[in-house]
């Protein structure tokens, strides 16, 4: 995965634009392509979206753009193209607020977002889209969890280890301590 290409833009469409890095021509869906200038230097924040049946290469500003659509995509019911039209708008900011708000005629106001699309969105993302020391705890320590669950470590193992670790540290220093308490 690509967390994000620098490059120049050589080709702006309707719905996406043609990257050059390296010599390499980048097809990157984009929320705004007209947004974007040909011949100009940027850094596009991506995201690769794999299913049975297509790869693609999302592009964004920002990477606050780029969570939100991820997080968007979570979201029972809503593909790419409707996250694509949120965020389309550039009002990150105000579209948070509408889903932290409950605020679901704002959300109905984007093309394919319907009153059903806008109650889950809401349902499924508010409270976790402005992060506060609590849930960045919750991701750090969730973040250790997963790595030690992908190394092949039960349940059982990883939450005796968990009570043993310094929830202050960076995931990488938790990780290395929980594999050695894990080692004794």
């Amino acid at each position: 995965m690509y967390a994000y290409i620098k490059g120049i833009i050589r080709e702006i469409k309707p719905s996406y634009i043609v990257l050059d890095h390296e010599g390499i021509g980048y097809l990157i869906l984009s929320p705004n392509p007209y947004s974007y200038q040909i011949n100009t230097e940027v850094k596009i924040y991506t995201y690769q979206h794999v299913r049975e049946d297509i790869i693609a290469l999302y592009g964004f500003h920002t990477n606050e753009a780029r969570d939100l659509f991820i997080r968007l995509i979570s979201v029972s019911g809503i593909g790419p193209k409707s996250a694509m039209s949120l965020l389309a708008s550039d009002m990150i900011d105000d579209i948070v607020m509408a889903i932290e708000d409950g605020n679901i005629k704002f959300l109905m106001k984007f093309p394919g977002i319907g009153t059903k699309s806008a109650q889950q969105i809401v349902l499924d993302l508010k409270g976790k889209l402005i992060e506060d020391d609590h849930e960045l705890l919750e991701s750090h320590t969730s973040d250790v969890e997963d790595a030690l669950s992908a190394l092949g470590y039960s349940k059982v193992e990883i939450r005796k280890v968990m009570k043993k670790l310094d929830v202050d540290q960076p995931v990488e220093k938790m990780i290395k301590d929980a594999l050695q308490l894990l080692m004794k």
